[in-house]
């Protein structure tokens, strides 16, 4: 729970009234190795800050080999399927945990009761939504204007950790190619 104050002080100052409010609406959740903190067709209940693990954001299909990776999150970083949990209606996709994950959480409700009573609330639904919407900003840019190889490079530099705690598999789903075009991707990097 320390790691989420640490995250918001570094923009906002939090007053202590304010903090307890918020921290005492917040739930532990801990998840295993491959499973799912949302499956698809559920609402979103929860914005959570991991504390420590990796979510995978995904659509799923029959066909494991076809499913769609969209978006990965990390230790210190907010997770949810966020236009779910704000409309209050069913996921059109999972997100599963990748290594053993724990997460703070907060519900739907307790959310709005913080806004509600603390000045630090509105300052967190801004912060967890912005990041959101850089992350999907910035994967949409990424798609229509760079090259397969210019988009695996980018995440090599810009999250190494991905590239070396994330199966092959998902990374190229995510940057859009075959796991066999992402293997002469890195045959031709290396």
């Amino acid at each position: 729970m320390k790691q989420i104050r640490e995250y918001l002080e570094k923009t906002i100052e939090i007053d202590e009234n304010d903090w307890n409010l918020f921290s005492s609406k917040l739930k532990k959740r801990e998840f295993s190795k491959k499973s799912n903190l949302l499956i698809d067709g559920q609402t979103e209940n929860y914005l959570s800050f991991i504390e420590k693990g990796i979510v995978r954001l995904l659509f799923p299909k029959e066909d494991l080999e076809k499913e769609i990776t969209f978006g990965f999150c990390f230790k210190d970083e907010f997770v949810s399927a966020y236009d779910s949990f704000l409309t209050q209606t069913p996921s059109t996709y999972r997100l599963e945990a990748l290594i053993d994950t724990i997460v703070w959480s907060i519900t739907y409700n307790d959310l709005q009761e913080v806004y509600q009573q603390t000045q630090i609330g509105n300052m967190i639904g801004r912060f967890s939504s912005e990041r959101l919407f850089l992350i999907k900003s910035k994967r949409e840019q990424s798609l229509l204007n760079e090259s397969a190889e210019q988009r695996y490079l980018n995440l090599f530099t810009e999250r190494p950790n991905l590239i070396r705690e994330i199966p092959l598999k998902y990374i190229a789903s995510y940057i859009g190619v075959t796991p066999q075009a992402l293997s002469r991707i890195r045959k031709r990097i290396s």
